[in-house]
């Protein structure tokens, strides 16, 4: 099988196109054709050496999949070949999805929305398995709860607001003015370019200073900190980005606040249900901007520094091999 290999830690030049033994699967596994995979901020982080004491070079890397199962390991019950999946390699361990075939474990994977295509749904399983997480398992959000998504044309932002519009939630986010007419379209109720104003002092304006039950960070930096400045008593703060250093939570202390830290789990229920918000066309994968296999260095590129786009939003795919 052809594979992109990340040779060394670094440059979007550290990939090179390989040929590869394609992989057997063991007991409860199964082989999937890999028909699209997609790039994420984990994936540059690790591409950079972000994570370079979790793996051993070289490596193959990438953290969605949609393919069809050509091949059971024993002991499978749940699913047959011909089955059209989707799912997260389970981070870290073995293989990522930049190749042909992938070897999963069956409960981590789950029947692909019969309404997209496998590119489309490529872009769901890291990003939106993520909201799901933050949303759902984590924050457990409520109807006409307010919330406000920090980065929400991001990969994770967008169907972070779409799942929260299905919960019933007031979705405020933050995005630069060129995004706002899409977002709001997406469902968002309001739309703060953080480019030109304070969205502290927005939030406060749009809830009379009583602030947002939920706040779902992407960004990283000072938002964990300056975000208590903006939370309801008994709020709560979900980030999914590392602390890179100590934080002040004074503000979110004298709100009695929760915070939540997401490093995204794997497992077939959370695929279940965001299929069914795809079938029900509550949750829209967008899909922005399509590289083969072999361009993988250069989507990386895109989405770390914006190259060529810098306005782009949405998720990148990767087409590993054309759907019959």
């Amino acid at each position: 099988m052809k594979a992109a290999m990340l040779q060394e830690f670094g440059s979007i030049e550290s990939f090179e196109i390989a040929e590869l033994p394609t992989p057997s699967p063991k007991s409860k596994e199964v082989l999937v054709k890999v028909y699209a995979t997609s790039v994420n901020p984990l994936d540059y982080q690790v591409r950079r050496g972000d994570y370079k004491n979790e793996l051993e070079l070289p490596v193959i890397t990438g953290h969605d999949v949609s393919g069809e199962i050509v091949e059971l390991g024993p002991g499978v019950e749940n699913f047959k070949v011909g089955d059209q999946v989707y799912y997260t390699p389970e981070i870290f361990k073995g293989h990522g999805s930049y190749a042909e075939f992938h070897v999963a474990h069956e409960s981590i994977i789950a029947i692909k929305p019969k309404n997209i295509s496998h590119l489309e749904a490529a872009t769901l399983p890291l990003a939106a398995g993520t909201a799901w997480e933050m949303l759902v398992t984590r924050a457990q959000l409520k109807i006409n709860q307010t919330i406000l998504v920090h980065g929400g044309a991001g990969g994770v932002g967008i169907p972070t607001i779409q799942i929260a519009k299905a919960m019933g939630a007031i979705v405020y986010t933050t995005a630069k003015k060129a995004h706002h007419k899409f977002l709001l379209e997406l469902g968002a109720d309001f739309v703060i370019d953080y480019e030109t104003e304070d969205y502290l002092q927005v939030i406060n304006q749009l809830t009379n200073n009583k602030g947002v039950d939920v706040i779902i960070d992407t960004i990283g930096g000072n938002t964990l900190s300056d975000s208590g400045k903006v939370l309801n008593q008994l709020g709560q703060v979900v980030t999914l980005v590392d602390i890179e250093k100590p934080q002040n939570l004074i503000a979110a202390w004298g709100k009695n606040a929760t915070y939540h830290f997401v490093f995204t789990r794997q497992n077939r229920n959370k695929l279940d249900e965001l299929t069914k918000l795809v079938e029900t066309n509550k949750l829209k994968p967008v899909l922005n901007k399509v590289f083969p296999l072999s361009e993988i260095g250069k989507a990386h590129g895109l989405l770390e520094y914006r190259t060529g786009d810098k306005d782009f939003y949405g998720k990148i795919g990767i087409e590993v091999e054309k759907e019959l």
